[in-house]
Order: C-alpha cells, then structure tokens, then sequence
C-alpha cells in the first residue's frame, strides 16, 4: 500500500514531516506501519493546537504551549513571567511549527522505538 495514504491522515502534517516519516518507516511492513501510525498519531501534537496555546498566552495564561510539548520548565518560566513580558510568547507564536515538529519528530523516534527499531 502507498506510505501516503498511512501518513494522509496526520492533520497539519507538512511536506517535511510526511517526507521524513516516510524515511523513517521506508523498512516497515505493512502491519508495522499501521502500529506505527496508531501510536504516533496518539503522541502526535497538531501545529494549529500549538499555535491557539501560543495565543491564549496573550491573555494571560503564557506557557500552555511549552507545557503540551514537555517542556515543564519553558513553561513554568512563560507562566512566571508572562512569556518573558509577551516577547517569547510571540516568538513562539512565529515558530509554531517548528515547536511542534521538533516535539513531533521526538515522538516519533520514540514510537519507532516502542516497535524495536532503535536508531
């Protein structure tokens, strides 16, 4: 079956992350890639729900975003501070993406290890 359709269903998935889960998993069989899929897709965070914790920073609860992609100490920080006075709250709200996918690709390799394939 076409690695596409397995990774068509990641919502907000770019060409990036669809190209590097298809080098990931270019070895998997079938069934490997479906098990792979059902735990990355629980683990997974979506780059648009970053985004909204990233803006809810601005009236008042700074951090969320750092806290949902476990990083407990970013986050009591942004919390403290108000997102260090809103400048790292809009700093994250320009890198999103890369947040999430950094957060994602993390998953990921962890996911590939849940199977036994350690990199």
């Amino acid at each position: 079956m076409n690695t596409n359709y397995y990774f068509s269903m990641l919502p907000g998935a770019d060409a990036e992350e669809l190209v590097w889960l298809q080098e990931l998993t270019k070895n998997y069989n079938d069934e490997t890639r479906q098990r792979f899929i059902a735990i990355y897709s629980g683990r997974r965070k979506d780059p648009q729900t970053v985004l909204i914790c990233c803006l809810i920073g601005f009236v008042g609860f700074a951090g969320i975003q750092r806290f949902l992609t476990d990083q407990i100490g970013w986050g009591i920080a942004y919390l403290l501070t108000l997102g260090f006075c809103y400048v790292g709250t809009i700093i994250d709200v320009i890198n999103y993406k890369q947040i999430a996918w950094e957060y994602n690709k993390k998953e990921a390799m962890a996911a590939a290890a849940l199977l036994g394939y350690n990199f």
